[in-house]
């Protein structure tokens, strides 16, 4: 299996190394020995034909679990009532949804833009997500009991690793998502475009897609972009937290004034490949250059309006208007913090405690980022329970995509959960709750026509429209 290939490979490669030799250095000896730097281009040439030998290997199983899924294009769900209802009936009835809200969420296409799920396929050996858990947010029954189409799986390394390492892990990833679906073929089937997830959902599967949360897994390479999208990923989300070598991010101090030349390549490569940018994450700056840079329509993956949770890591309503006029579309964040201005604060005050009480985490936890992503949820929902936090409820996620809706307009508003990476809010802790939401807008007057829109059409529009920008890029040779 590729995930043993890539453990037999060892991340040994420094992830600190000086500026010069960042690309190329491997570390050698136990850690009680002086560890010396190698860049001989030799070296580096074997390295990177291994990095491509794994890289091919993926590809070749992803290709083969694509060709699959069933050749018969579907527009829609069948009409009435669907399996997931009669599977999942009772828990979804028990959210105290009127029966109309139930048939029209079910009937519509749902896609979530962002859920680090993949973390917990990786690290977790007890992780199966053909199981209903106990904890975490996402696995495949209650994706059906929430009645979610589609799920755009995370591909996400911490800014902290970089170089070969972070694209190791990347591959890794991807390969535990194919994995997913090589288990579970009757439920789960791997995507690419959003006529893949119509065919799936019309075949009453759920469609896996991909998406590359932050930049700094391209290492700098262009080459390494396009071996991503031929591994499925279709979108980039240019930064993560911190910084890369080319871009900008909201969390950190600014290094380039927004994206750098080179990042204005990667976008152009982008659009040219039929991959997605993702502007969540980004400064205000990197933003506005994307916008202006890219020939086709950006997304925001997983971002909430500034203008009710004054977070960097949220869209200001100029921004939510410039994406707009792009044809893009912002996909609400359900993070706490995001959705909160009074959790925020309150989180901000608590300060130090909740850096001791991550610090405390990411010990117990070791390298296993979905172990620290479950401990700091549970912490801050007792936190909330016990009062040093305000409650944050599930009607704020509708707050945000309302106010969105307003600014942006119906056609740029979608979901963006952060399922399995954020505290989710009371009365959305899981991807079950998700017809809720349908049943709020529905209650404020939105038409079914226009939920159908942020539940998922939205966003498949939006990925037709890169589809179609890659194939006129073509003709045009």
């Amino acid at each position: 299996m590729l995930a043993r290939q890539l453990d037999a490979l060892h991340p040994s490669f420094d992830t600190s190394p000086s500026a010069r030799c960042r690309r190329c250095c491997l570390k050698f000896g136990t850690s009680g020995q002086m560890r010396r730097h190698i860049c001989s281009i030799g070296d580096v040439m074997r390295r990177w034909r291994e990095m491509l030998r794994l890289t091919l290997s993926v590809a070749v199983a992803i290709a083969v679990l694509s060709s699959c899924s069933s050749p018969t294009p579907a527009s829609s769900k069948p009409e009435g009532t669907s399996p997931a209802i009669v599977a999942e009936g009772p828990s979804t009835l028990a959210l105290d949804i009127a029966p109309r809200s139930i048939q029209i969420h079910m009937n519509a296409i749902v896609v979530d833009g962002h859920a680090d799920t993949p973390q917990r396929l990786l690290f977790d050996t007890t992780f199966d997500i053909g199981a209903r858990q106990a904890t975490g947010d996402v696995d495949l029954p209650r994706m059906r009991a929430g009645g979610l189409d589609a799920e755009f799986f995370s591909i996400w390394v911490p800014g902290t690793v970089t170089g070969p390492p972070a694209v190791e892990r990347a591959l890794r990833l991807i390969d535990s998502v194919g994995e997913a679906a090589r288990g579970h073929p009757q439920e789960l089937v791997l995507a690419r475009t959003a006529g893949e997830v119509r065919r799936a959902a019309g075949d009453h599967k759920i469609a896996a897609l991909m998406g590359l949360e932050g930049g700094h897994m391209i290492d700098d390479d262009l080459g390494l972009l396009r071996a991503y999208f031929a591994l499925g990923v279709r979108y980039m989300t240019l930064t993560h937290f911190m910084n890369n070598d080319w871009a900008d991010a909201s969390t950190d101090k600014p290094a380039h004034n927004g994206l750098t030349a080179f990042g204005k390549d990667v976008v152009h490569e982008m659009n040219r490949l039929g991959m997605m940018v993702d502007v969540s994450h980004v400064s205000d700056k990197t933003f506005y250059d994307a916008i202006e840079v890219s020939q086709a329509p950006v997304m925001a993956s997983h971002s909430s309006c500034r203008a009710i949770s004054n977070h960097p890591r949220n869209m200001t309503d100029d921004m939510l208007r410039a994406l707009a006029k792009n044809g893009g579309v912002v996909m609400i964040n359900y993070e706490a913090s995001f959705l909160s201005e009074e959790y925020r604060k309150a989180l901000e005050t608590l300060g130090g405690d909740v850096v001791a009480q991550r610090n405390d985490m990411e010990k117990k936890c070791g390298g296993d980022e979905a172990c620290v992503t479950l401990a700091t949820s549970r912490s801050n929902h007792a936190l909330m329970d016990s009062g040093r936090l305000p409650r944050v409820t599930w009607q704020k996620v509708v707050e945000h995509i309302d106010h969105a809706v307003k600014v942006a307009g119906i056609d740029h508003v979608g979901l963006g959960s952060d399922f399995d990476g954020a505290t989710m809010p009371i009365g959305m802790e899981d991807v079950s709750k998700l017809p809720r939401i349908t049943d709020a807008l529905l209650e404020k007057g939105y038409s079914e026509q226009d939920v159908a829109k942020i539940l998922g059409g939205n966003i498949l529009r939006v990925m037709e429209q890169v589809d179609s920008i890659r194939l006129s890029s073509l003709t045009r040779r």
